[in-house]
């Protein structure tokens, strides 16, 4: 048999082509397994998405509106010192006065009593307590951040259940009612404290309405 031999540039040219086989050969190979991961990502991120929407823990819920309750949850309850109101009349601005050492000084909150014995005083929203001190005239004193613009201030209070940076909840128990140096006619009661904007307004206009009309 006859031998066959190959000039160089021909052996070099089956080498290379046989080389450049291999390699596109290799390509296709890896070019189809990166399809098939990418696509396998995009299911699973598709997956991953599903979940969120439908089954994560962070759903965003839908946030109710507060309404401001009454300070207090005994019926028995009532008005004993009234809220000094500049547009009042002469006997009722008398009626919110208090005479303290022979000192006059305008009521800017209610003051409630009634019943003999202590009674729960409960917060009127939800909120954070930003104040609880002990005042010799006033008894003691909580106030409490319910809003950017809204801060409500309990005095005269007596086993005092909450302190500062608590956050509360509306109907949370803050403490009872006391007696106060101040104004020992009263007896038995607390007095509510009711700031928006800075300024002290009478809660009896402000209670069943929501904090976002005011």
């Amino acid at each position: 048999m006859k031998k066959v031999k190959l000039k160089k540039p021909v052996v070099y040219g089956l080498y290379t082509g046989a080389i450049a086989l291999l390699l596109g050969t290799v390509y296709l190979i890896s070019f189809s397994n990166q399809k098939e991961l990418d696509t396998s990502k995009n299911k699973d991120d598709d997956m991953q998405y599903v979940s969120r929407l439908f089954g994560s823990d962070d759903m965003p819920v839908v946030n109710t509106e507060s309404v401001i309750m009454r300070p207090y949850i005994d019926e028995t309850v009532k008005i004993v010192q009234n809220f000094y109101d500049y547009k009042g009349s002469e006997e009722e601005q008398e009626k919110s006065i208090i005479n303290y050492e022979q000192t006059y000084i305008q009521n800017n909150g209610v003051a409630y009593g009634g019943p003999k014995d202590a009674f729960d005083v409960v917060s009127v929203l939800d909120g954070t307590v930003t104040s609880v001190k002990e005042d010799k005239l006033l008894g003691n004193i909580v106030e409490i951040q319910a809003s950017d613009k809204v801060v409500i201030v309990y005095q005269t209070l007596t086993d005092v259940s909450v302190k500062k940076d608590d956050a509360v909840k509306q109907g949370d128990i803050i403490g009872k009612s006391g007696t106060s140096n101040m104004n020992k006619d009263l007896g038995n009661h607390f007095v509510f404290e009711l700031k928006i904007n800075g300024g002290y307004v009478n809660p009896e206009e402000y209670y069943d309405k929501n904090i976002n009309e005011l």
